[in-house]
C-alpha cells in the first residue's frame, strides 16, 4: 500500500455496495458511457469526420455544443424527461486521489468489497462518472472499472490537482 501516490482533491462520492443491485448499476455504467452519443455529440463527431469543422474554432465550437447540451438538459427538467439515476445509499467526501485510487474521509467501506458509485467531477464541463471500485481498508479504494473517458478526465484532475500543491509548495519557500 505504501506506494500508493495520492494527492489532495476535495471532490464528493455517492456510492453503494455493488451487490445490492448489480443489474441495475451495470444498466447505469452504460448508460453515463453513452451520454456522449446524444444527438449533438453525434452530429458534432460527423461533422469532424467529413471535415467540416476544419474552419472553426475548437473553443467556440465546443462551448457552443456544451450551451446546446445545456439548454437541452433544460427542456428534460422542464417535461420531466430528465433520465433518471439509481439512488444510492452513501455519500461522502474524497480527500485524496491518485491514479487508480482515492481515499475517502473517514473509515467508511468494508475492506474487500466491491462498491459501485458516481463521482460528480469538477470539471468543464461538469459531469458524473460511474466507477467500481474495490476497498482496500476503510477509507483507501482501488478503482476497478471506469469508461475510458472518464479515466482520462480523472487523470487530467488528478495531474492538475497535483500541479496546485506543487505551486502550493513552492510558494511555502
Amino acid at each position: 500500500m505504501s506506494d500508493v501516490r495520492l494527492v489532495e482533491a476535495p471532490i464528493s462520492i455517492v456510492y453503494d455496495l455493488a451487490l445490492n443491485d448489480p443489474e441495475g448499476y451495470e444498466r447505469e455504467f452504460h448508460q453515463m458511457s453513452q451520454s456522449d452519443d446524444d444527438p449533438i455529440g453525434q452530429w458534432l463527431k460527423m461533422a469532424k469526420a467529413r471535415g467540416d469543422t476544419s474552419e472553426s474554432d475548437p473553443v467556440v465550437l465546443n462551448l457552443l455544443v456544451e450551451l446546446y447540451r445545456k439548454v437541452d438538459k433544460l427542456e428534460q427538467i422542464l417535461t420531466m424527461s430528465a433520465p433518471q439515476r439509481l439512488s444510492l445509499i452513501n455519500e461522502a467526501m474524497i480527500e485524496s486521489i491518485g491514479f487508480e485510487h482515492f481515499k475517502l474521509k473517514g473509515q467508511q467501506l468494508e475492506p474487500g468489497k466491491l462498491y459501485y458509485g458516481r463521482v460528480e467531477m469538477p470539471i468543464h464541463p461538469k459531469r458524473e462518472i460511474a466507477i467500481f471500485f474495490e476497498a482496500m481498508d476503510g477509507a483507501l479504494a482501488k478503482i476497478i472499472r471506469t469508461h475510458d473517458r472518464d479515466e482520462k478526465e480523472w487523470a487530467a484532475y488528478m495531474t492538475a490537482r497535483e500541479r496546485v500543491m506543487i505551486r502550493q509548495l513552492k510558494g511555502r519557500e
